[in-house]
């Protein structure tokens, strides 16, 4: 172990990155800095936050995700100028999906940064696979519908952290395939 500068050389945070990523580093000078435990459990608690969302939207009452932001929380798709504010609104966008959609989110590549002691962001990578017209069963393999990422902001309020925005990035996007009632019917 090198010792030449009274460091342990796994702290590398006053050290400029060897890939020249400074946004990699934790910076010192965060307002509040949280323990590292602490940082562990809001981190882990903006992670289970968006695995939460997905899962509200497949397999819970969609309108239920407005709970998850703040009163004054914000969705925005950058494509199309869409842009939701307030939960009431969110309850009501998401609430209106149809009632026959079939939809599984897989999310991946979950990077949570604290902006401070009670505020932060996270990137997440998503796929989309859905259909509406579903009446029930398993049906064969479909190419999915949406691939992007989320970019989040998150505030902790009274203990519990909430979205504060979330704003939606699509790479590949396609249209919503509509089953035929014999389709939906034999599972194809």
């Amino acid at each position: 172990m090198d010792t030449t500068d009274g460091l342990d050389p796994r702290d590398r945070r006053d050290r400029p990155d060897p890939l020249g990523r400074p946004d990699l580093l934790e910076p010192l000078d965060r307002p509040d800095p949280p323990d590292p435990v602490g940082r562990l459990i809001a981190e882990r608690a903006c992670e289970r936050l968006i695995v939460e969302f997905v899962r509200t939207l497949d397999l819970g009452e969609p309108g239920d995700v407005a709970e998850l932001f703040t009163p004054d929380g914000v969705w925005e798709w950058a494509e199309g100028d869409r842009r939701i504010e307030g939960r009431d609104a969110l309850r009501a966008y998401f609430a209106g999906r149809p009632a026959d959609r079939l939809s599984r989110r897989l999310c991946t590549n979950i990077l949570v940064t604290l902006t401070s002691a009670s505020t932060a962001t996270a990137s997440t990578y998503f796929t989309t696979y859905r259909v509406d017209g579903h009446t029930g069963g398993m049906l064969p393999p479909r190419l999915p519908v949406q691939v992007g990422r989320y970019e989040d902001t998150f505030r902790e309020v009274d203990g519990r952290w909430l979205l504060t925005a979330r704003e939606l990035f699509l790479d590949f996007a396609g249209p919503t395939e509509r089953l035929s009632p014999a389709d939906a019917r034999t599972g194809n």
